[in-house]
């Protein structure tokens, strides 16, 4: 049985010029990054911006991850594959992979099996260098602070109020707290710092929310890096470094385009971390997807409680984007985790378990059906899938009047997916969705976030601390009362809680703390404690990684 990178490197690929081509695109649109990866030009995208959006869209979300792995970005490249099988034109627009991750225990984030983006090994390590322009940006502004103190600090910041952060784009728990400056008077200030990894940096998630490099600046000036001693905010425009800090960010703002392994065109661009910031794609990338396909699909971060609530909430918002469907992915092992079973059970038969654990995907689909969009339930069918608990899965989802749909896409690629493809497209034509966001952006900063806890997570109530609603108070007198909510919470859990599986409620959810991200225009109200800097398993994904004389890399997944 081939690994993911083998099925990867021994499938032929086409030149991404022909990949362009097929959707419209030419050789003058491109900036080539070798011959299966390129950029699309600046001039193109301003084009591609102003062009009427004909692809209907299509957000791919999950059930609470689980151990057992649901496969969501698997089941959007089969998805797009077996659109084209049917004879319509689709297109990806996905997140850029994180090097943290891929080193760390997760892996990559290019699919699996038979349903992949590639050249998946380029992807999944330094692809065009967007996340390294990031880590570069971010560490620009944060030699250009403390050179700021040194040289004689003007604008009077206060050392310990420094809330921009180092970046990185690996996993490494040593730098998530440090302390710099040490060494003397020409050394610089010592102060307490900290790195986040870079898909945590906001300057990640501003790529993401900006069409052009005007909007790219000025969202750079708005960013809060600290406060001075009068305790007043300090914005990176007063530094008047944006345009340095753009000058970096000029290609990155640029969306990627490669293929799948069945030559389905892909837009791989942007990455922001799925818990401190949207987990979305560039607003960019999935505006030319639609300029250019028929059906586009996407995708957002970790379950439907913290991904699609933002991917509806503040990406759709902000570009205006409308979804015509919403595709749930689900596994039968899964279910049947959130039913009590453990992992080593999981390949067992069990329909009581799985009924069990049906109340968590149930409770998803509820949660989508409060933003006016239609669902389809995607099931990413594993051998160890019994009829008897195939056919337990069709009665419950029959219970709740949503379609379901087995795949094989993992394993057959875009032929696997033709009957998925047939009931999305089906239910994107029957034009029936009428989306609509969650809340206002008018209602006050604690009523969004009790409205997102309640009508989402199934929270009883919310409490705040008293730092939490001190500063939601501070922000509201500041201006930024009428910024969407990120909330920031474990993605194992409907709840704050990681170890409460399947559909908790009933709860009281607890914001400990809040932040600004005022660059990227939302609020961050922190449920737990949030890691913004990952650290290494006892055996890291990097002890399977190698490459030979040629070039050729193996281990990576």
């Amino acid at each position: 049985m081939l690994t993911d990178i083998e099925i990867a490197q021994n499938t032929k690929l086409t030149n991404i010029e022909e990949i362009a081509k097929s959707i419209g695109l030419s050789e003058d649109d491109l900036d080539l990054y070798g011959k299966y990866k390129a950029k699309i030009t600046l001039k193109k995208l301003r084009e591609l911006q102003s062009a009427p959006k004909k692809g209907k869209l299509i957000l791919v979300t999950a059930i609470t991850p689980t151990p057992a792995g649901e496969g969501k970005s698997t089941m959007s490249i089969a998805l797009a594959d077996g659109i084209r099988k049917i004879g319509k034109k689709s297109c990806l627009a996905l997140r850029e992979p994180s090097l943290g991750p891929c080193f760390g225990i997760k892996g990559g984030a290019c699919g699996g099996g038979y349903a992949q983006v590639v050249p998946m090994e380029d992807i999944n390590l330094h692809f065009t260098g967007d996340i390294h322009a990031i880590s570069i940006a971010n560490n620009l502004i944060a030699a250009l602070i403390d050179n700021h103190i040194q040289q004689g600090n003007q604008l009077n910041i206060d050392p310990r109020t420094i809330t921009w952060k180092r970046c990185i784009d690996l996993n490494d728990r040593a730098l998530r707290k440090i302390v710099i400056g040490l060494g003397g008077r020409t050394e610089g200030i010592p102060r307490e710092d900290g790195f986040n990894i870079s898909v945590a940096s906001e300057i990640m998630a501003i790529i993401c929310l900006s069409r052009t490099i005007s909007e790219l600046k000025t969202r750079l000036d708005n960013i809060i890096i600290a406060k001075n001693y009068n305790k007043e905010p300090v914005l990176l425009k007063d530094l008047k470094v944006s345009g340095a800090v753009a000058a970096l960010l000029k290609d990155t703002i640029r969306p990627n385009l490669v293929q799948t392994l069945e030559k389905t065109p892909a837009f791989i661009h942007g990455g922001p971390f799925a818990n401190i910031a949207h987990g979305c794609n560039s607003i960019n990338a999935t505006e030319c997807a639609l300029a250019l396909g028929d059906y586009v699909v996407t995708e957002a971060g970790f379950a439907a409680d913290l991904g699609a609530e933002k991917f509806l909430d503040i990406k759709a918002r902000i570009a205006g984007l409308h979804p015509s469907a919403v595709m749930v992915v689900a596994t039968i092992r899964a279910l049947k985790m959130h039913g009590g079973v453990s992992k080593d059970d999981m390949k067992i038969s069990n329909v009581e378990a799985l009924k069990k654990g049906f109340l968590n995907l149930k409770t998803h689909v509820e949660n989508l059906g409060k933003f006016k969009v239609p669902v389809v339930i995607c099931i990413n069918q594993f051998s160890t899938d019994t009829e008897e608990e195939i056919q337990a899965l069709n009665a419950e989802c029959k219970s709740i009047n949503t379609p379901v749909v087995l795949c094989t896409g993992h394993g057959k690629g875009g032929e696997g997916s033709i009957e998925l493809a047939k009931k999305v497209c089906e239910v994107c034509d029957s034009e029936t969705s009428q989306y609509q966001q969650l809340y206002p952006l008018e209602m006050p900063l604690e009523e969004k976030i009790r409205t997102v806890a309640k009508e989402i997570y199934r929270a009883k109530d919310v409490s705040f601390s008293d730092t939490a609603k001190k500063k939601l108070a501070e922000y509201t007198a500041m201006g930024y009362g009428n910024l969407p909510i990120c909330v920031a919470k474990t993605q194992y859990s409907f709840s704050h809680d990681k170890k409460l599986i399947g559909a908790p409620k009933d709860f009281i959810f607890p914001i400990q703390d809040v932040r600004l991200y005022s660059g990227a225009g939302f609020v961050v109200p922190l449920a737990g404690d949030i890691m913004t800097m990952p650290g290494l398993p006892k055996v890291p994904a990097a002890c399977n990684i190698d490459v030979d004389d040629d070039g050729v890399i193996t281990g990576l997944f």
